[in-house]
């Protein structure tokens, strides 16, 4: 059996790995020039906190998510699992119980707790949930090891793949009775027209002088931000969301907030360097959950949101079993039966 899978970003690379080791024969067009040029997968945030996402996403997103937690490992050694920390100052105290009131599988933390936990925030904090199971990754290695283990698979990655070269693996597809995967995320509008873009800023700012072992999430009524750890003393920020299809620069208010909260966590962020700039537009169904979603002969996978890398997995097996006619599960491939489900 053959497929083709247009897109490389975290979807398309999870569907081609899940696929490939299924046996399938696998070629994926990027129409980039490089991995990770223009998709968003590459200023994603790489946590895979399923419960901390069940505060403000439907109880699907956390089911679907936690596959993440053994499938990532599994294929990129670089993924911790050291779980995942929420704190918010005194004065939002109600923020954090509101979002335990809408969570799961966390546990309470007092300032002694929280300085066992993460000694730089020692003394800063009361209160804390810690979701002790969740992990992170950076998104760009984890990237580059998935297109690795294709490369190893047999099915290197294709760059520079425009929209002619689409249309002909859509023919050759079908001429070999094979299947197209395309996981194109917002340029896939030419065939999902439901689809939408909601744009993500984040900075990455290098501060040696203090250490976080996992991501810290703070809460704020206004301006929620989490600050996740990417190793040698660099630290991604991010949270915002704008409901934008444009790819702009970040704007003066999304620097200051984030940074701002940043400083809020630790007032040594004031010093930190920043080593880099990002925007990038995630796409995103109306409701804000991922559709695989087949149509004549080719199976869509996108809607994964701001979920990217923590669903990616799970929508990668339900193609892979949709291809290979191993029957999907409905949350994620009928809309209808996907709310009933949720209900």
């Amino acid at each position: 059996m053959r497929a083709i899978v247009l897109g490389a970003g975290v979807a398309g690379l999870a569907c081609a790995v899940e696929l490939a080791e299924r046996g399938v024969v696998v070629q994926v067009l990027e129409r980039g020039e490089r991995l990770g040029a223009g998709c968003c997968s590459w200023f994603a945030g790489g946590m895979l906190a399923p419960w901390c996402e069940r505060e403000s996403a439907e109880p699907v997103v956390a089911t679907l998510g936690a596959e993440s937690l053994a499938w990532w490992p599994a294929k990129f050694p670089g993924t911790l699992l050291k779980g995942s920390l929420v704190v918010a100052h005194g004065r939002d105290a109600g923020e954090l119980r509101q979002f335990a009131r809408r969570t799961e599988r966390y546990e309470w933390l007092d300032a002694q707790g929280i300085g066992a936990l993460e000694p730089d925030l020692a003394g800063r904090f009361s209160q804390a949930l810690y979701f002790r199971e969740e992990g992170h990754l950076d998104p760009r290695a984890a990237l580059a090891a998935l297109a690795a283990r294709l490369a190893a698979l047999g099915a290197p990655v294709r760059f520079g793949a425009g929209a002619q070269a689409s249309r002909e693996a859509l023919l050759a597809a079908q001429a070999a009775g094979g299947t197209l995967i395309d996981c194109r995320g917002l340029e896939a509008r030419d065939a999902l027209a439901d689809l939408r873009g909601v744009k993500g800023e984040m900075l990455v700012v290098k501060l040696p002088d203090i250490r976080l072992s996992r991501p810290v999430r703070v809460l704020h009524p206004r301006v929620p931000v989490y600050i996740v750890p990417r190793g040698d003393g660099h630290y991604m920020i991010g949270a915002t969301m704008i409901e934008s299809d444009q790819p702009t620069r970040i704007t003066a208010r999304s620097m200051l907030e984030l940074l701002g909260a940043a400083y809020a966590l630790h007032p040594a962020f004031g010093e930190a360097e920043i080593v880099e700039i990002g925007t990038g537009v995630r796409p995103a169904f109306p409701d804000n959950l991922p559709q695989v979603r087949r149509v004549g002969g080719t199976v869509h996978v996108n809607g994964l949101y701001r979920h990217g890398f923590l669903l990616a997995p799970a929508l990668a097996r339900q193609a892979a079993d949709e291809v290979l006619g191993a029957g999907h599960s409905p949350e994620v491939m009928h809309a209808d039966s996907r709310q009933r489900r949720l209900a």
